[in-house]
Order: structure tokens, then sequence, then C-alpha cells
């Protein structure tokens, strides 16, 4: 007895009707059929040419639609997305962001605007905490590059400066990069940032303001940016005849808001505070060092403000009762992320050169507070 020919199976026995619609509309795009820009076959179109339901043809389109590559105007159709086909060829359609920590500051901000903006262009995003360590972030671009992500963008550590070979092969592989609040110097790319200069000198002026002529500066960080909020204090200070003791400038060495720095806070302001001549208000560059300063003075039995006033810097967005206490200059650090979305975008679909070097100076104000008032002394 002849044994039965078995028949072929069909590779498309089980997969759902929407699926191979995806599919052979992708096979379309990868095969260059499609192009970016070109119309889609409408919904009614499709239904009758692959013999199936208008539901299931939409599955398939919201589907490809959140994947980015196609996009809908109403009233005209759907056409394939301009960056579909860098989507295509791209191992990993995520963003990703590095920046030095992810739960003080205005960093919850940035994370957010970089969330949202992503979501909006239909990629998913990727946090990379360095911890501040340039060889953690050295490991996290890494990382990112080998994954073949749609575009970074870098706040770069404070400690040490980053070094140009961790940004160039990134430029090699075509990769975006965008800089946020400052350069990787030697390094062409786009910078979103705010300027430290004139934080600085918004934060002397708001104490002179109220009559404080003995004031002091506590920063966490040598690095980064802290010599631009200095020279912004001091200016404001000397065009006013009031003099900065180098006592006043009280700035650590340490790359993280640990116990270690809460410990030199302490100490500083002991010693401070202990003088005929302390101060009667203090700025401090960033949020977090702020609210350090304010639950030292209270273990002190000092009261901001009425002991000592206190200005910070930080995000609009006054996330906890203490940060909304403060009195800061602030920065929309959700709209700097937006903006920094919105450039890898343009650098991804080749609007922008990877090499551009614009620059964004993001405008800043002055938060209402309870922790400045009127010098008594």
């Amino acid at each position: 007895m002849t044994a039965r020919a078995q028949p072929t199976p069909d590779p498309a026995a089980g997969v759902p009707k929407h699926e191979r619609l995806r599919q052979y509309l992708l096979a379309e795009l990868a095969g260059g059929r499609l192009k970016p820009g070109d119309a889609l076959p409408t919904e009614q179109q499709l239904t009758v040419s692959e013999k199936i339901s208008r539901n299931t043809v939409r599955q398939a389109l919201a589907e490809l639609e959140r994947g980015g590559l196609i996009r809908r105007v109403p009233g005209r159709g759907t056409f394939v997305h301009e960056s579909a086909t860098l989507r295509l060829k791209s191992g990993l359609d995520a963003f990703g962001l590095v920046i030095p920590e992810t739960r003080t500051g205005f960093y919850p901000s940035l994370q957010r605007g970089f969330h949202e903006a992503s979501e909006r262009l239909n990629n998913q995003v990727i946090v990379c905490d360095t911890s501040n360590d340039p060889n953690r972030q050295a490991a996290a671009l890494l990382q990112l590059m080998d994954k073949e992500v749609a575009g970074i963008a870098l706040v770069p550590t404070t400690v040490n400066e980053t070094p140009r070979y961790q940004i160039r092969p990134l430029h090699l592989r075509g990769i975006p990069v965008v800089f946020c609040h400052r350069r990787v110097e030697g390094i062409p790319a786009p910078l979103v940032t705010f300027s430290a200069t004139e934080i600085g000198r918004m934060g002397a002026q708001a104490l002179l303001g109220k009559g404080h002529k003995r004031v002091a500066f506590f920063g966490p960080t040598r690095g980064g940016m802290t010599p631009g909020y200095l020279r912004g204090f001091r200016e404001v200070l000397r065009d006013a005849g009031v003099k900065l003791p180098e006592r006043m400038v009280c700035v650590d060495d340490t790359p993280t808001f640990s116990t270690a720095h809460e410990a030199f806070v302490r100490n500083a302001l002991q010693q401070l505070m202990k003088d005929a001549t302390r101060p009667t208000g203090i700025f401090c560059t960033f949020d977090t060092e702020a609210e350090i300063v304010y639950f030292e003075l209270a273990a002190m039995g000092l009261k901001v403000p009425d002991d000592v006033s206190l200005v910070g810097f930080g995000g609009r967005w006054r996330e906890g009762a203490l940060a909304r206490r403060l009195v800061s200059v602030t920065v929309d650090e959700e709209e700097l992320a937006r903006k920094t979305v919105r450039l890898l975008d343009e650098m991804r679909r080749r609007e922008r050169p990877l090499d551009d070097v614009e620059q964004f100076q993001m405008p800043l104000e002055l938060s209402a507070g309870e922790s400045l008032a009127a010098s008594a002394g």
C-alpha cells in the first residue's frame, strides 16, 4: 500500500488575520514597495483585497501606528511615517535618557517630560542612572549603542570631565546625541540648557532684595555648572558692594547626595553659624541641597526664614511639601526634555545633522515660597 503524501503545512495557519495583514504591510515597507510619505489603501480597499473584516484591518493598522510606522491624517487617509525606514532598520526603537540620578531635584520632572514626548512619537524610553559616575556612564552608553537605540539624551556627569571617546562611537554608528544642561567638550551635538550664571545672579538678587548683606553659597560638587552659578552670584554681590568671603563658599567634592555629603553640610553650617558675622541668607545650587541645609538648620535650632533665609534652584514642578515652601530659581525641566526629544526625532529623520551644534536656552523664573524673608540684621 502506497503511503499518501502529507500536505505541506501552511505557514500562516494559526496566525491571526490582523497579524497576517500587519506582516504583509511590513514586508511592503521593508521591500521598498511602500515608501515614507506613501498613502496606504483605504480600510475599505484592504477589507475587499484581503477578504477580512473592517475591525481586523483597523486592529492591524493600530499596531503599525503604535510602532510609529504609519500615521493617520483625519480627512485625508493613512500614510507611511517619514521615519518608517529608519525605524525598521534600527535595532531598538527607543530613546535613551542618561542622567546622573533619577530621584532628586528636577530629574523626576526631566524624566516625566521625556517619557511624555517620546510616547507621542511611539518611542519607548530607557532611563540609565549613572550615579554621577563616569565609569557607569560609559557602560550605559556602550549598552545603548549595542542595542542600536534611535537616539540618546545625555546629562553628563559632574565628577571629572566626560571624555570624548565615550560619545564618538555613537556618532560613528549614526546614533543621534543631544546634550542636556552641559556639553561634552569637543563633541558637536545640540545642547538644551539654561544659564548657570543667570541662576547665580537671580539667587543673589533675591537675597539682596530682602536686605541680606551676609550671605553664603552652598553646592554639592565643584564640577558641572557650579563655577557658573558662583560666578553669577559673585558678580551681583560685587556690583552691590557686598563681599563674599571664601569661608562663605561651601562646596563639596562628593559625587552624590550621600550621608557623607550631609555630614559636610552639617559641619560647614556649624562653623558658619557660630561666627558673630554668620550669614542671614543662603543660596543653594540645587533644591536637594537646600532641603539638606533646611533640616540641618532646624537641628541647630534655627528657623527658616526667621533666622536664615534660603533660596534654591530646581524644576518648575514643585514636588513635595518642603520643595513647595522653598523660594527657588526654576527652569521648566519637562519642556527642556520635550525639546530634547523633538531634536532627537529631527536628527533621526535626518532633518537635522548629527553634528549640529545649535544651543537652546530655557527661560528661568523665581518661584513663590516661604523660605525668604527680610533680613533682621
